[in-house]
């Protein structure tokens, strides 16, 4: 019996190494940030360079993403490896959404106040999914404006609470008034990449930080 018995077991390892990670859910990757810092143009660009597919519409008006929409088994390969992750792009996350914002762009109160609504339920639903339901953060900023505010102090302290691996993002680094480094001093205990999501500009590096974080 013996015999059999290691018989038996060594079949079991083989089979074991040979469907290792098969099973295995992609890790759910959350796309955070304020309004309009380019989370849906990066979740766009990710998903088209590797499924060639695109996520949501992309809009200068603020808060166009209401609601979380996620692409899933996007697979992302880099450096002999296979990392795959399903992609959550999130509303932007403020304190206040006023219905006054919509009507900056020639909307009529009514469609105003409905957006608005919605991009509060939006908000809501963005920080349940922080907090219970995604593996890691992708954090979007806009490199242009001041990131010393209360939302993103808030939300990387979240994220650093539940102790999931975040990348920071300096995005809009095609525009004249990028300052990256204001980014890098707001958060120093975390690593900045530059990019701009909208030009494709330092996609490379994205990736491959994306594939050491998150793989």
């Amino acid at each position: 019996m013996g015999l059999f018995a290691d018989l038996r077991d060594s079949i079991s390892a083989v089979t074991a190494k040979l469907f290792a990670g098969e099973g295995e859910d992609p890790k759910r990757i959350g796309i955070y940030g304020p309004p309009n810092a380019g989370k849906t143009t990066l979740a766009n660009r990710i998903a088209r360079d590797w499924t060639g597919d695109a996520v949501g519409p992309e809009s200068h008006i603020p808060h166009e993403t209401r609601r979380a929409r996620r692409k899933e088994n996007v697979e992302i390969e880099r450096n002999g490896q296979t990392v795959s992750i399903d992609i959550v792009d999130t509303p932007g996350v403020t304190t206040k959404v006023d219905y006054e914002e919509f009507l900056d762009h020639d909307m009529e109160k009514e469609e105003a106040v409905r957006r608005s609504r919605e991009a509060t339920e939006g908000v809501a639903e963005a920080m349940h999914w922080l907090r219970e339901d995604v593996d890691g953060v992708i954090y979007v900023l806009d490199s242009t404006t001041d990131p010393f505010t209360q939302v993103n102090t808030m939300l990387i302290g979240i994220i650093e609470s539940r102790e999931l691996p975040v990348l920071i993002l300096a995005n809009k680094t095609d525009l004249e008034d990028s300052n990256v480094q204001r980014i890098r001093n707001a958060f120093p205990q975390h690593e900045t990449i530059e990019l701009s999501a909208l030009e494709g500009e330092n996609m490379d590096e994205v990736y491959d930080r994306i594939a050491e974080k998150f793989g």
